[in-house]
């Protein structure tokens, strides 16, 4: 397996061999831990956690759907706010209440 490798491994199957999967993550791959069949954590080595994650690793993983549409533009918004302005204010203003 290569240090990027990925696998998935259900909470009952992660409680009966924990030390084993942890050891596999310190090794450098990760984990996906699901229940129900739904991806619901991560485990990786420590320091993995400041590298940013791709759209395509998400994708990937199972964790978000593949845009059906990917030549779609998003409209940028910018907005000009004060300093001092609290957070639930610009958002109140922003909306228009």
């Amino acid at each position: 397996m290569s240090s990027d490798s990925a696998s998935h491994v259900g909470t009952r199957e992660l409680r009966a061999n924990l030390a084993s999967h942890l050891r596999t993550a310190a090794a450098g791959h990760t984990i996906f831990v699901t229940l129900d069949g739904q991806v619901m954590a991560q485990l990786g080595p420590v320091g993995s956690g400041g590298h940013p994650v791709s759209l395509e690793a998400l994708i990937a993983a199972g964790l978000v759907i593949a845009p059906r549409r990917p030549d779609r533009k998003i409209e940028e918004m910018t907005y000009e706010l004060p300093a001092g302005l609290s957070s639930d204010r610009a958002l109140r203003e922003i909306r228009g209440r």
